[in-house]
C-alpha cells in the first residue's frame, strides 16, 4: 500500500476512535450522574431531619426547665404540713433580701426540685429531691448552683472535692448546730472529725489562739479550695500565710535567718505546743538541730568541757535568743549573728 493512502487510513481510523471515546465518556458520565445526585440528596435529606430530630430533641431536653415552673407548687407551708420539723425561717436561706436565697426564688423547691407531683402523689417516692442520697459530688453539684463565688469558687478540684467530700459532710441545712450551717457546735469539733490528729496538738499546754477563741481554722484555712498549699487563706507559701498577720516578721532582711526563709514552720508548730512561742523544740535544743559546729557548746553533751573556760557562761541561760533577738532576720549592717 503506498506510503500516502497508509497514512490518511491512520488519521481516519484515529479520528474514528476519538469521536467513540468521547461518546463512551458522555454516556457514563449521563448514567453515573443520577447515582451520584441521589446520595447528595438522600444525605441532604438526612441532615435535615438530623438536624430536626436534634432540634426536637433539645427542645423536649430544654422542656423541663421551660416548663419547670408549671411544675412548681409554690407553697412552702405545704412542704411544713408534713416536714414540721424543717424552715428555712431564721437560717441564711431564708433571707429575703439576698436575691440568690432559696426562699427569694422558690423555697423549699429551689433545692429539691419541683414539687407539685410530690405534693400531688401524697409524698411518693422518688418524686422530689433529696440530697443527702445524693452522692457528694451531686449533692454539691446543687449547692454550687449558688454557692460558686469569693470562698467557694475554687471548689472544683480542691482537696475535700478530691477525697468524694461534699457539703453535705460538713453542712446541715435544716438541723445546724453552729455557724455558717455546721454539723457541729463549731469549727474545731467539726475539723476535728477528720483531722484528729492536728486538732488534738491545741490542747497542748502552751499558748494557743484557737483555744483561747481567737482563731479558728478558717482564720488560716479556706476549707472549699485556694490556690495555696494546705489550703491557707493568704498568699500562696506558708511564709505568705503566716506574715498576713505577723507583719513585722515579713522582711526582707539585709541578713536572711535560712530556716524562716525557707518555712515558718521549721521552727513553729501553728497547730500547738508544749514550747514556748509554739516552737517545735526547746531552745536551744531548737538551734543545735542545725548549729553542730559553732563556736559556741555544739550540743548539750559538750558542756561540761567549758566549765572551767572563759566561754562557761555561754550555756547557762540555755537561750540562744538571749543574745540573737533578731533571729528572724536583721537590717543592721553589723547584724549577721542577728544580735541584739
Amino acid at each position: 500500500m503506498p506510503a500516502m493512502v497508509r497514512c490518511r487510513w491512520s488519521t481516519f481510523a484515529m479520528g474514528l476512535l476519538s469521536v467513540v471515546l468521547v461518546g463512551a465518556i458522555a454516556l457514563v458520565a449521563e448514567q453515573s450522574a443520577p447515582k451520584q445526585s441521589a446520595p447528595k440528596k438522600d444525605q441532604a435529606g438526612r441532615a435535615a431531619k438530623s438536624g430536626q430530630a436534634a432540634g426536637a430533641a433539645a427542645a423536649q431536653k430544654a422542656a423541663p426547665g421551660q416548663a419547670a415552673p408549671g411544675e412548681y407548687f409554690g407553697d412552702d407551708a405545704k412542704c411544713i404540713e408534713c416536714h414540721d420539723n424543717i424552715s428555712l425561717k431564721g437560717t441564711s436561706h431564708g433571707r429575703e433580701f439576698k436575691d440568690r436565697s432559696p426562699v427569694k426564688n422558690h423555697g423549699c423547691e429551689t433545692c429539691h426540685g419541683p414539687g407539685k407531683k410530690h405534693v400531688d402523689t401524697e409524698g411518693e417516692a422518688g418524686t422530689i429531691v433529696i440530697l443527702k442520697s445524693l452522692p457528694p459530688d451531686e449533692a454539691a453539684a446543687t449547692c454550687t448552683t449558688c454557692h460558686d463565688r469569693t470562698k467557694h469558687v475554687l471548689w472544683d478540684g480542691s482537696q475535700h472535692d478530691q477525697r468524694n467530700l461534699g457539703c453535705l459532710n460538713c453542712h446541715s441545712v435544716h438541723s445546724s448546730k453552729g455557724e455558717p450551717l455546721l454539723k457541729a457546735k463549731d469549727e474545731p469539733t467539726l475539723c476535728a472529725s477528720c483531722h484528729r490528729p492536728i486538732v488534738h496538738k491545741q490542747l497542748r499546754f502552751n499558748h494557743m489562739p484557737v483555744r483561747e477563741g481567737k482563731l479558728t481554722c478558717s482564720s488560716c484555712h479556706n476549707v472549699h479550695g485556694t490556690s495555696n498549699v494546705k489550703l491557707l487563706k493568704a498568699g500562696t507559701t506558708i511564709d505568705e500565710a503566716c506574715t498576713s498577720c505577723h507583719a513585722e516578721k515579713r522582711g526582707p532582711y539585709l541578713w536572711e535567718h535560712a530556716p524562716v526563709a525557707e518555712s515558718c514552720t521549721t521552727c513553729h508548730e501553728p497547730h500547738g505546743s508544749n514550747n514556748q512561742r509554739m516552737l517545735v523544740s526547746r531552745v536551744p535544743f531548737l538551734c543545735q538541730r542545725c548549729h553542730v559546729t559553732s563556736r559556741h557548746p555544739p550540743t548539750v553533751y559538750d558542756g561540761f568541757v567549758l566549765q572551767n573556760s572563759q566561754n562557761a557562761n555561754k550555756i547557762y541561760g540555755k537561750g540562744c535568743i538571749n543574745c540573737h533577738q533578731l533571729i528572724h532576720g536583721s537590717n543592721a549592717p553589723s547584724g549577721k549573728a542577728f544580735l541584739r
